[in-house]
């Protein structure tokens, strides 16, 4: 059985986008090891509530490591000390006695601060509306087997198609930049025949949308993919400038 810990967290407060922020320490006091981060924050809140304080503000859905939205910048780790997980996927027993957990929302521009530990992420949104989806006439379902696709190439688009957008990778990066997540969107369609007809456009008019938001530039340090959850592999990347290069080549 896990043991009860007690610890000290520094919360990032912010009331606005425009207000200045701050850090608040609170005192937690025997918390079970089998409690998740955001169950632990729970707490938290029920204690500022009882003590009439504003509670902290905090995204979260799923709690299945399903969703991304559990987007917190944990001692200096996005999602935390937990390799492949998000958020809600931590649990206490990560941490130790008299510790000092220091919780921070996103750091980026493209993500300005809504209040507390909320982002706005809709530029994920906004870049995968510029191309991040498969056209074409909808009818009478198709044969499973009426467009053949290599076990590898298809392991491959899934692989790229588990990224959740969370922007862990934005958070990651020393300049910010989304390449991780575009690529991976971008990847997911380009090793299918069915991404083909498009495959010229969409990377132009995502890899655009992406600039236009303010991202920066991958200098390929590799901190994006280290601290994804979902392990989403650099050579998305690769393959994103290629086809990028050859697009614009062919224009």
């Amino acid at each position: 059985m896990d043991e009860n810990i007690s610890f000290s967290l520094k919360v990032w407060r912010q009331a606005g986008p425009k207000e200045k922020g701050h850090f608040e320490t609170y005192q937690m006091k025997d918390i079970p090891g089998d409690t998740s981060f955001l169950e632990m924050l729970d707490i938290l809140n029920e204690q500022l509530v009882a003590d009439k304080k504003e509670p902290v503000a905090f995204d979260h859905d799923c709690r299945e490591g399903i969703c991304g939205m559990c987007s917190l910048y944990i001692n200096g780790h996005p999602h935390g000390p937990a390799t492949g997980a998000t958020t809600c996927q931590l649990y206490m027993r990560r941490f130790h006695e008299g510790d000092v957990i220091t919780i921070e929302p996103w750091r980026s521009a493209a993500f300005p601060v809504i209040k507390d530990l909320m982002v706005d992420r809709n530029a994920f949104d906004k870049i995968q509306q510029a191309g991040g989806y498969v056209s074409f006439n909808t009818g009478g379902a198709q044969d499973a087997n009426a467009i053949p696709i290599p076990k590898t190439a298809a392991d491959e688009a899934m692989d790229s198609a588990s990224c959740i957008g969370c922007g862990a990778c934005v958070a990651a990066c020393k300049n910010g930049s989304a390449m991780l997540f575009v690529s991976a969107k971008v990847s997911q369609f380009a090793l299918l025949p069915q991404g083909q007809a498009e495959k010229a456009r969409r990377v132009k008019a995502m890899v655009a949308k992406m600039d236009e938001l303010g991202f920066g530039n991958c200098t390929n340090t590799g901190a994006c993919a280290a601290e994804c959850p979902k392990n989403i592999s650099l050579s998305n990347i690769a393959r994103m400038n290629r086809n990028y290069l050859c697009a614009k080549l062919k224009d």
